[in-house]
């Protein structure tokens, strides 16, 4: 989980404890950088708003939400009728000195079915958490690993053409070494040539910005982002932590079809 006080460094460094008076607004200079690799500018994020600490409680029982949504809880195993083979008697039933068996479908035989077999066809591990915190608890997640350095945004993730060997040379320069998560634009025009130069590479997943869960962020060491695509995310529904999610929520389309 992330430390508390290393706030944005540049890469391969950590970053500038801060202290400050509660309550005082916060702020910090995320750098930003090109596809060689350069500091190009800086962005400014108010940590309030992801938070202001690290909520570890809040993440894990988000981590814990998304995991289990995975499930598809339909499990089912064969019991010794509905394994595929022979029904024949493998030996006579006297004479052999041995115990006394039928066909080898039965579950003391490898390749046999289950003595208790699991019945269930659909069981729901389903669970969920309101609204508002699932949004504190994805943005507190990017404060984390904001504060540990692992977040490298980038001025603009658009590729010429589709190609592997651009994009490793990107990870190179951001001193990407571990797992990545690699958030690209919804535009699939836009994102197409990065997609199909990354989906290819080991240890990188890709995911849609407007996307970014906890779950994906904690389960990769760096998340690699553009500037325009964080700065939507962080702008977006995602940031409606508060009465304005019901009373003027974001994203939702209007009786004409129109998104708000």
């Amino acid at each position: 989980m992330a430390r508390e006080g290393n706030r944005g460094g540049r890469i391969g460094e950590p970053g500038e404890a801060r202290g400050k008076a509660q309550g005082e607004v916060r702020r910090m200079d995320v750098p930003v950088y090109n596809t060689k690799g350069d500091e190009v500018a800086t962005l400014n994020i108010d940590e309030q708003s992801l938070g202001g600490t690290v909520n570890a409680a809040l993440i894990k029982q988000a981590y814990v939400m998304y995991h289990a949504n995975l499930r598809q809880g339909s499990s089912r195993t064969k019991n010794r009728h509905e394994v595929e083979g022979s029904t024949k008697k493998i030996y006579k039933q006297k004479g052999t000195g041995r115990a006394r068996h039928g066909d080898r479908k039965v579950p003391q035989f490898r390749g046999g079915g289950h003595a208790f077999a699991k019945r269930r066809t659909r069981e729901d591990y389903h669970l969920s958490m309101p609204t508002k915190m699932r949004r504190k608890a994805n943005r507190n997640a990017l404060l984390a690993k904001l504060v540990d350095n692992e977040v490298r945004v980038v001025d603009d993730l658009a590729f010429a053409e589709p190609k592997t060997r651009s994009f490793v040379d990107l990870l190179g320069a951001l001193k990407v070494d571990r797992s990545a998560l690699v958030a690209l634009s919804g535009d699939r025009e836009r994102q197409r040539n990065a997609a199909l130069s990354a989906r290819n590479i080991d240890g990188v997943t890709l995911c849609r910005s407007d996307q970014l869960t906890c779950f994906n962020m904690l389960n990769h060491r760096y998340l690699v982002i553009g500037r325009r695509e964080l700065e939507s995310w962080l702008n977006g529904p995602s940031s409606q932590t508060g009465k304005s999610a019901k009373v003027e929520p974001m994203g939702r389309a209007k009786a004409g079809g129109e998104a708000k």
